[in-house]
Protein backbone atom coordinates (compact mmCIF):
# COMPACT_ATOMS: atom_id res chain seq x y z
CA UNK A 1 0.00 0.00 0.00
CA UNK A 2 1.41 3.28 -0.99
CA UNK A 3 0.22 6.97 -2.00
CA UNK A 4 -2.38 8.70 -0.77
CA UNK A 5 -4.32 5.83 0.75
CA UNK A 6 -1.47 5.07 2.83
CA UNK A 7 -1.51 8.44 3.71
CA UNK A 8 -5.32 8.48 5.18
CA UNK A 9 -4.31 5.57 7.11
CA UNK A 10 -1.97 6.88 8.88
CA UNK A 11 -3.54 10.09 9.95
CA UNK A 12 -6.63 8.20 11.06
CA UNK A 13 -4.48 6.13 13.42
CA UNK A 14 -2.80 9.03 14.13
CA UNK A 15 -6.16 10.90 15.29
CA UNK A 16 -7.39 7.99 17.03
CA UNK A 17 -3.91 7.93 19.24
CA UNK A 18 -4.09 11.17 19.83
CA UNK A 19 -7.39 10.98 21.02
CA UNK A 20 -6.58 7.94 23.40
CA UNK A 21 -3.99 9.78 24.46
CA UNK A 22 -5.67 13.83 25.00
CA UNK A 23 -6.49 15.33 28.28
CA UNK A 24 -9.64 14.33 30.07
CA UNK A 25 -11.25 17.98 29.45
CA UNK A 26 -10.58 17.44 25.36
CA UNK A 27 -12.06 13.84 25.57
CA UNK A 28 -15.02 15.08 27.16
CA UNK A 29 -15.07 18.15 24.48
CA UNK A 30 -19.18 17.94 23.14
CA UNK A 31 -19.07 16.82 19.81
CA UNK A 32 -22.60 18.43 18.92
CA UNK A 33 -24.34 21.72 20.03
CA UNK A 34 -27.14 19.75 22.37
CA UNK A 35 -24.10 17.87 24.28
CA UNK A 36 -23.09 21.18 25.14
CA UNK A 37 -24.10 21.84 29.18
CA UNK A 38 -24.21 25.49 30.12
CA UNK A 39 -24.82 28.52 28.04
CA UNK A 40 -28.52 28.23 27.76
CA UNK A 41 -29.38 31.75 27.11
CA UNK A 42 -27.01 31.74 24.07
CA UNK A 43 -27.66 27.78 23.31
CA UNK A 44 -31.03 26.74 24.08
CA UNK A 45 -33.47 25.75 21.05
CA UNK A 46 -34.19 29.62 19.72
CA UNK A 47 -31.67 31.54 21.21
CA UNK A 48 -29.94 33.92 19.11
CA UNK A 49 -26.22 32.25 18.83
CA UNK A 50 -27.74 28.41 18.35
CA UNK A 51 -29.61 29.76 15.71
CA UNK A 52 -26.74 31.31 13.67
CA UNK A 53 -24.57 27.97 13.64
CA UNK A 54 -27.11 25.80 12.74
CA UNK A 55 -28.08 27.94 9.63
CA UNK A 56 -24.31 28.36 9.20
CA UNK A 57 -25.16 32.23 9.15
CA UNK A 58 -22.53 33.69 11.79
CA UNK A 59 -21.30 37.77 11.39
CA UNK A 60 -17.87 38.29 13.02
CA UNK A 61 -18.76 37.21 16.92
CA UNK A 62 -16.59 38.17 20.36
CA UNK A 63 -16.99 35.32 22.73
CA UNK A 64 -16.32 36.79 25.84
CA UNK A 65 -16.10 34.75 29.42
CA UNK A 66 -13.96 33.18 31.97
CA UNK A 67 -12.04 30.06 31.61
CA UNK A 68 -13.53 26.79 31.07
CA UNK A 69 -16.72 28.13 29.92
CA UNK A 70 -17.02 26.40 26.42
CA UNK A 71 -15.22 29.54 24.26
CA UNK A 72 -12.86 26.97 22.26
CA UNK A 73 -15.62 24.72 22.23
CA UNK A 74 -17.97 26.58 20.71
CA UNK A 75 -15.35 27.61 17.62
CA UNK A 76 -15.06 23.68 17.13
CA UNK A 77 -18.58 23.07 16.95
CA UNK A 78 -18.60 26.27 14.51
CA UNK A 79 -16.34 24.20 12.64
CA UNK A 80 -17.87 21.32 12.33
CA UNK A 81 -20.97 23.29 11.25
CA UNK A 82 -19.78 25.62 8.85
CA UNK A 83 -19.30 25.04 4.80
CA UNK A 84 -16.65 28.49 5.24
CA UNK A 85 -12.97 27.34 5.59
CA UNK A 86 -12.16 27.49 9.38
CA UNK A 87 -9.13 28.10 10.51
CA UNK A 88 -7.45 28.81 14.25
CA UNK A 89 -5.26 30.65 15.01
CA UNK A 90 -3.89 32.07 18.83
CA UNK A 91 -3.45 35.63 19.58
CA UNK A 92 0.07 34.17 21.47
CA UNK A 93 1.98 33.24 18.89
CA UNK A 94 0.27 34.32 15.51
CA UNK A 95 1.83 38.24 14.24
CA UNK A 96 0.56 40.18 11.92
CA UNK A 97 2.17 38.64 8.84
CA UNK A 98 0.28 35.22 9.94
CA UNK A 99 -3.13 37.35 10.18
CA UNK A 100 -2.27 38.84 6.33
CA UNK A 101 -1.13 35.71 5.36
CA UNK A 102 -5.20 34.28 6.69
CA UNK A 103 -6.37 37.15 4.89
CA UNK A 104 -4.66 36.73 1.45
CA UNK A 105 -5.88 33.11 1.58
CA UNK A 106 -9.23 34.20 2.19
CA UNK A 107 -9.57 36.08 -0.73
CA UNK A 108 -8.05 33.98 -3.36
CA UNK A 109 -10.62 31.38 -1.81
CA UNK A 110 -13.36 33.70 -2.14
CA UNK A 111 -12.04 34.91 -5.55
CA UNK A 112 -11.83 31.08 -7.30
CA UNK A 113 -14.27 29.07 -5.02
CA UNK A 114 -16.80 31.59 -3.71
CA UNK A 115 -16.23 29.59 -0.27
CA UNK A 116 -16.08 32.27 2.98
CA UNK A 117 -13.43 31.92 5.62
CA UNK A 118 -14.33 31.84 9.31
CA UNK A 119 -10.91 32.94 11.48
CA UNK A 120 -10.99 31.42 14.82
CA UNK A 121 -8.84 33.92 17.13
CA UNK A 122 -8.24 32.24 20.39
CA UNK A 123 -7.33 35.08 23.44
CA UNK A 124 -7.93 38.43 20.99
CA UNK A 125 -7.30 40.45 23.64
CA UNK A 126 -3.40 39.38 23.41
CA UNK A 127 -3.21 41.49 20.05
CA UNK A 128 -2.06 44.91 20.09
CA UNK A 129 -3.72 47.84 18.28
CA UNK A 130 -1.72 46.63 15.42
CA UNK A 131 -2.65 43.64 14.65
CA UNK A 132 -6.16 44.17 15.22
CA UNK A 133 -5.62 46.81 13.09
CA UNK A 134 -4.52 44.59 10.50
CA UNK A 135 -7.79 42.46 10.68
CA UNK A 136 -10.25 45.29 10.22
CA UNK A 137 -10.75 45.66 6.48
CA UNK A 138 -11.40 41.98 5.81
CA UNK A 139 -13.50 41.65 8.48
CA UNK A 140 -15.14 45.18 7.45
CA UNK A 141 -15.61 43.80 3.48
CA UNK A 142 -16.61 40.32 4.65
CA UNK A 143 -13.71 38.44 3.23
CA UNK A 144 -13.12 37.08 6.90
CA UNK A 145 -16.05 35.99 9.27
CA UNK A 146 -14.10 36.43 12.86
CA UNK A 147 -14.39 34.29 15.51
CA UNK A 148 -12.81 36.12 18.83
CA UNK A 149 -12.36 34.41 22.12
CA UNK A 150 -11.84 36.51 25.10
CA UNK A 151 -11.26 36.30 28.69
CA UNK A 152 -10.55 39.83 29.38
CA UNK A 153 -13.55 42.58 29.33
CA UNK A 154 -13.41 43.27 25.46
CA UNK A 155 -14.29 47.25 25.52
CA UNK A 156 -11.14 47.33 27.31
CA UNK A 157 -9.32 44.58 24.97
CA UNK A 158 -10.59 45.19 21.61
CA UNK A 159 -10.05 48.22 19.41
CA UNK A 160 -13.42 49.69 19.30
CA UNK A 161 -13.75 49.76 15.37
CA UNK A 162 -13.18 45.70 15.28
CA UNK A 163 -15.82 45.48 18.48
CA UNK A 164 -18.38 47.89 16.37
CA UNK A 165 -18.14 45.17 13.69
CA UNK A 166 -18.98 42.10 15.70
CA UNK A 167 -21.80 40.81 18.13
CA UNK A 168 -20.81 40.18 21.43
CA UNK A 169 -21.55 37.00 23.28
CA UNK A 170 -21.03 36.70 27.03
CA UNK A 171 -20.79 33.26 28.43
CA UNK A 172 -21.41 32.80 31.91
CA UNK A 173 -19.58 30.84 34.19
CA UNK A 174 -21.17 27.34 34.82
CA UNK A 175 -23.66 26.89 38.02
CA UNK A 176 -23.72 24.17 40.46
CA UNK A 177 -26.09 21.97 38.35
CA UNK A 178 -23.92 22.42 35.14
CA UNK A 179 -20.45 22.14 36.83
CA UNK A 180 -22.24 18.58 38.17
CA UNK A 181 -23.48 17.55 35.01
CA UNK A 182 -20.23 17.73 33.53
CA UNK A 183 -18.55 16.15 35.97
CA UNK A 184 -20.92 13.05 36.28
CA UNK A 185 -20.78 12.98 32.57
CA UNK A 186 -16.88 12.42 32.49
CA UNK A 187 -17.13 10.01 35.53
CA UNK A 188 -19.60 7.59 33.42
CA UNK A 189 -17.37 7.61 30.54
CA UNK A 190 -14.35 6.64 32.28
CA UNK A 191 -15.63 4.50 34.45
CA UNK A 192 -15.90 5.66 37.62
CA UNK A 193 -17.51 7.04 40.29
CA UNK A 194 -17.49 9.34 43.42
CA UNK A 195 -18.65 10.16 46.47
CA UNK A 196 -21.28 12.76 46.66
CA UNK A 197 -18.95 15.09 48.75
CA UNK A 198 -16.39 14.90 46.60
CA UNK A 199 -18.58 16.10 43.55
CA UNK A 200 -19.51 18.47 45.82
CA UNK A 201 -16.31 20.03 46.71
CA UNK A 202 -15.34 19.64 42.84
CA UNK A 203 -18.44 21.96 41.97
CA UNK A 204 -17.18 24.54 44.99
CA UNK A 205 -13.87 24.28 44.17
CA UNK A 206 -13.13 24.92 40.31
CA UNK A 207 -16.12 28.17 40.44
CA UNK A 208 -17.69 27.55 37.52
CA UNK A 209 -14.83 26.41 35.44
CA UNK A 210 -15.64 23.08 33.77
CA UNK A 211 -11.76 22.51 32.17
CA UNK A 212 -10.37 23.15 36.24
CA UNK A 213 -13.07 20.62 37.14
CA UNK A 214 -11.79 17.90 34.31
CA UNK A 215 -8.39 18.56 35.10
CA UNK A 216 -8.73 18.29 38.67
CA UNK A 217 -11.01 15.23 38.07
CA UNK A 218 -8.34 13.49 36.12
CA UNK A 219 -5.49 14.02 38.51
CA UNK A 220 -8.01 12.40 41.25
CA UNK A 221 -8.56 9.36 38.95
CA UNK A 222 -4.83 8.75 38.78
CA UNK A 223 -5.10 9.01 42.71
CA UNK A 224 -8.57 6.97 43.43
CA UNK A 225 -7.77 3.36 43.99
CA UNK A 226 -10.77 1.16 42.34
CA UNK A 227 -11.74 4.47 40.47
CA UNK A 228 -13.77 5.78 43.71
CA UNK A 229 -12.73 9.04 44.31
CA UNK A 230 -13.37 10.36 47.69
CA UNK A 231 -13.13 13.95 49.11
CA UNK A 232 -9.51 13.03 50.30
CA UNK A 233 -8.45 12.17 46.72
CA UNK A 234 -9.91 16.02 45.33
CA UNK A 235 -8.34 17.89 47.93
CA UNK A 236 -5.13 16.26 47.18
CA UNK A 237 -5.63 16.99 43.42
CA UNK A 238 -6.31 20.44 44.05
CA UNK A 239 -3.47 20.63 46.35
CA UNK A 240 -6.01 22.21 48.91
CA UNK A 241 -7.60 21.60 52.67
CA UNK A 242 -11.25 21.14 51.96
CA UNK A 243 -13.43 23.20 55.08
CA UNK A 244 -16.35 21.82 55.33
CA UNK A 245 -18.82 24.32 54.24
CA UNK A 246 -22.66 23.43 54.67
CA UNK A 247 -25.37 25.38 53.83
CA UNK A 248 -25.41 26.27 58.01
CA UNK A 249 -21.90 26.99 57.79
CA UNK A 250 -22.78 29.13 54.40
CA UNK A 251 -25.40 31.24 56.37
CA UNK A 252 -23.56 31.25 59.70
CA UNK A 253 -19.98 32.21 58.21
CA UNK A 254 -21.00 35.17 55.92
CA UNK A 255 -23.20 36.34 59.33
CA UNK A 256 -19.97 36.43 61.09
CA UNK A 257 -18.16 38.17 58.25
CA UNK A 258 -20.62 41.25 57.98
CA UNK A 259 -21.10 41.53 61.53
CA UNK A 260 -17.12 41.39 61.96
CA UNK A 261 -16.89 44.64 59.56
CA UNK A 262 -20.10 46.29 61.20
CA UNK A 263 -18.20 46.24 64.63
CA UNK A 264 -15.18 47.85 63.08
CA UNK A 265 -13.39 44.73 63.33
CA UNK A 266 -10.59 44.52 60.17
CA UNK A 267 -8.99 41.51 61.57
CA UNK A 268 -11.75 39.24 61.69
CA UNK A 269 -13.16 40.34 58.65
CA UNK A 270 -10.10 39.47 56.78
CA UNK A 271 -9.70 36.41 58.57
CA UNK A 272 -13.69 35.48 57.43
CA UNK A 273 -13.19 36.87 54.13
CA UNK A 274 -10.41 34.47 53.89
CA UNK A 275 -11.97 31.23 55.18
CA UNK A 276 -14.93 31.85 52.78
CA UNK A 277 -12.68 31.62 49.84
CA UNK A 278 -10.79 28.94 50.94
CA UNK A 279 -14.04 26.78 50.98
CA UNK A 280 -15.27 27.93 47.64
CA UNK A 281 -17.41 30.79 48.42
CA UNK A 282 -18.67 32.81 45.31
CA UNK A 283 -16.60 35.78 45.37
CA UNK A 284 -19.42 37.43 43.05
CA UNK A 285 -21.21 37.05 46.55
CA UNK A 286 -18.36 38.29 48.85
CA UNK A 287 -18.60 41.10 46.48
CA UNK A 288 -22.46 41.55 46.68
CA UNK A 289 -22.74 41.56 50.12
CA UNK A 290 -20.07 44.20 50.39
CA UNK A 291 -21.67 46.05 48.44
CA UNK A 292 -24.81 45.96 50.16
CA UNK A 293 -23.05 46.41 53.72
CA UNK A 294 -21.33 50.01 52.78
CA UNK A 295 -25.04 51.60 52.23
CA UNK A 296 -26.42 49.78 55.16
CA UNK A 297 -23.78 49.89 57.93
CA UNK A 298 -21.30 52.59 56.87
CA UNK A 299 -23.86 54.77 54.58
CA UNK A 300 -23.02 58.67 54.89
CA UNK A 301 -20.64 58.26 57.73
CA UNK A 302 -18.19 57.17 54.95
CA UNK A 303 -19.94 58.10 51.51
CA UNK A 304 -16.30 56.67 49.56
CA UNK A 305 -16.92 53.32 51.45
CA UNK A 306 -19.79 52.61 48.56
CA UNK A 307 -17.50 53.33 45.99
CA UNK A 308 -14.87 51.17 47.54
CA UNK A 309 -17.16 48.53 47.75
CA UNK A 310 -18.25 48.65 44.04
CA UNK A 311 -14.72 48.91 42.95
CA UNK A 312 -13.74 45.90 44.63
CA UNK A 313 -16.83 44.03 42.73
CA UNK A 314 -16.33 45.11 39.38
CA UNK A 315 -12.56 43.99 39.92
CA UNK A 316 -14.05 40.69 40.76
CA UNK A 317 -15.60 40.64 37.14
CA UNK A 318 -12.69 42.62 35.64
CA UNK A 319 -9.23 40.68 37.26
CA UNK A 320 -10.84 37.11 38.76
CA UNK A 321 -9.94 35.07 41.27
CA UNK A 322 -7.26 34.46 42.56
CA UNK A 323 -6.15 37.86 42.16
CA UNK A 324 -9.11 40.28 43.06
CA UNK A 325 -9.11 38.34 46.69
CA UNK A 326 -6.78 41.34 47.18
CA UNK A 327 -9.46 43.67 46.06
CA UNK A 328 -11.93 42.10 48.38
CA UNK A 329 -9.49 42.26 51.07
CA UNK A 330 -8.95 45.94 50.35
CA UNK A 331 -12.74 46.77 50.92
CA UNK A 332 -13.03 44.75 54.03
CA UNK A 333 -10.68 46.85 55.60
CA UNK A 334 -11.89 50.08 54.46
CA UNK A 335 -15.35 49.41 55.38
CA UNK A 336 -13.90 47.70 59.09
CA UNK A 337 -12.37 50.76 59.79
CA UNK A 338 -14.81 53.78 58.13
CA UNK A 339 -16.78 54.96 60.64
CA UNK A 340 -20.28 53.72 60.81
CA UNK A 341 -23.97 54.72 60.34
CA UNK A 342 -26.96 52.98 59.56
CA UNK A 343 -29.32 56.10 58.78
CA UNK A 344 -29.47 56.13 55.70
CA UNK A 345 -31.10 52.03 56.15
CA UNK A 346 -33.62 53.99 58.67
CA UNK A 347 -34.43 56.86 56.85
CA UNK A 348 -35.66 54.89 53.80
CA UNK A 349 -37.36 52.48 56.42
CA UNK A 350 -39.11 55.44 57.63
CA UNK A 351 -39.86 57.03 54.41
CA UNK A 352 -41.13 53.46 52.61
CA UNK A 353 -43.49 53.37 56.02
CA UNK A 354 -45.26 56.78 55.00
CA UNK A 355 -45.76 55.28 51.23
CA UNK A 356 -47.18 52.15 52.99
CA UNK A 357 -49.17 53.71 55.53
CA UNK A 358 -50.04 57.00 54.63
CA UNK A 359 -52.36 58.94 51.88
CA UNK A 360 -49.98 59.24 48.18
CA UNK A 361 -51.25 62.69 48.08
CA UNK A 362 -50.63 64.61 45.02
CA UNK A 363 -47.53 66.26 43.33
CA UNK A 364 -47.40 70.01 44.52
CA UNK A 365 -48.04 72.30 41.50
CA UNK A 366 -44.89 73.58 41.83
CA UNK A 367 -42.60 70.73 41.57
CA UNK A 368 -44.80 68.98 38.70
CA UNK A 369 -42.78 68.69 35.01
CA UNK A 370 -43.76 72.03 33.45
CA UNK A 371 -41.39 71.83 30.37
CA UNK A 372 -44.14 70.64 27.60
CA UNK A 373 -46.70 72.67 25.75
CA UNK A 374 -49.83 73.84 28.26
CA UNK A 375 -48.19 73.32 31.15
CA UNK A 376 -48.07 76.78 32.63
CA UNK A 377 -51.79 77.42 31.94
CA UNK A 378 -52.93 74.56 34.29
CA UNK A 379 -50.35 75.66 37.02
CA UNK A 380 -47.53 73.65 36.64
CA UNK A 381 -44.59 74.84 37.69
CA UNK A 382 -45.66 78.06 39.23
CA UNK A 383 -44.28 79.57 41.99
CA UNK A 384 -41.39 76.98 41.72
CA UNK A 385 -37.82 78.75 43.71
CA UNK A 386 -34.81 77.69 41.92
CA UNK A 387 -32.41 76.97 44.43
CA UNK A 388 -29.08 77.87 42.46
CA UNK A 389 -30.96 81.67 41.78
CA UNK A 390 -30.59 82.27 45.81
CA UNK A 391 -26.79 83.09 47.43
CA UNK A 392 -26.82 79.98 49.79
CA UNK A 393 -27.92 77.80 47.00
CA UNK A 394 -31.34 76.67 48.99
CA UNK A 395 -34.75 78.06 49.65
CA UNK A 396 -37.59 76.98 51.71
CA UNK A 397 -40.18 75.03 49.82
CA UNK A 398 -42.52 72.74 50.25
CA UNK A 399 -41.05 69.46 48.42
CA UNK A 400 -43.53 66.28 49.33
CA UNK A 401 -47.35 65.98 49.40
CA UNK A 402 -48.56 68.67 52.51
CA UNK A 403 -49.57 66.08 54.96
CA UNK A 404 -46.30 64.33 55.03
CA UNK A 405 -44.35 67.78 55.11
CA UNK A 406 -43.51 67.55 58.95
CA UNK A 407 -42.21 63.73 58.68
CA UNK A 408 -38.78 63.22 59.41
CA UNK A 409 -36.67 60.46 58.05
CA UNK A 410 -32.90 60.83 57.49
CA UNK A 411 -31.14 61.94 60.81
CA UNK A 412 -27.66 62.22 60.32
CA UNK A 413 -25.55 60.68 63.33
CA UNK A 414 -22.27 61.88 65.02
CA UNK A 415 -20.45 59.37 62.99
CA UNK A 416 -17.79 60.52 60.18
CA UNK A 417 -18.84 62.71 57.41
CA UNK A 418 -22.24 62.64 58.59
CA UNK A 419 -21.14 65.17 61.48
CA UNK A 420 -20.58 67.68 59.07
CA UNK A 421 -23.98 66.77 56.91
CA UNK A 422 -25.80 67.59 60.25
CA UNK A 423 -23.92 70.54 60.95
CA UNK A 424 -24.78 71.25 56.86
CA UNK A 425 -28.33 70.57 56.89
CA UNK A 426 -28.66 72.31 60.25
CA UNK A 427 -26.55 75.26 60.56
CA UNK A 428 -25.29 76.11 64.43
CA UNK A 429 -27.99 78.54 65.54
CA UNK A 430 -30.56 78.21 63.33
CA UNK A 431 -34.11 77.83 64.64
CA UNK A 432 -36.54 75.95 62.55
CA UNK A 433 -37.05 76.54 58.85
CA UNK A 434 -33.41 78.60 58.63
CA UNK A 435 -31.46 76.17 56.47
CA UNK A 436 -31.61 72.98 54.22
CA UNK A 437 -32.24 70.75 56.65
CA UNK A 438 -35.05 72.52 58.51
CA UNK A 439 -37.64 70.70 61.02
CA UNK A 440 -40.01 69.48 58.18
Amino acid sequence: MAGPERDTLFTAALDERLARQAPLADRMRPRRLDDVVGQEHLLAPGRPLRALIEADRLSSVILWGPPGTGKTTLARLIAGATERAFIALSAVTAGVKDVRDVVAAARQRLAEHGRGTILFLDEVHRFNKSQQDALLPAVEDGTLTLIGATTENPYFEVNAPLLSRSTLFRLQPLGPDAQRAVIERALSHEGAEAEEDAIALLVNLTDGDARAALTSLEVALALAPQRAITVADIEAARSARALRYEDDDHYDVVSAFIKSIRGSDPDAGLYWLARMLAAGEDARFIARRLVILASEDVGMADPLGLIVADAAARAVEFVGLPEAQLCLAQAVVHLATAPKSNRVTVALGRAAADVRDQPAGQVPAHLRDAHYGGAARIGHGAGYQYPHDDPRGWVLQQHRPEHLEGRRYYEPSDHGAERELRVRLRPPGSGPGSGPGEDR
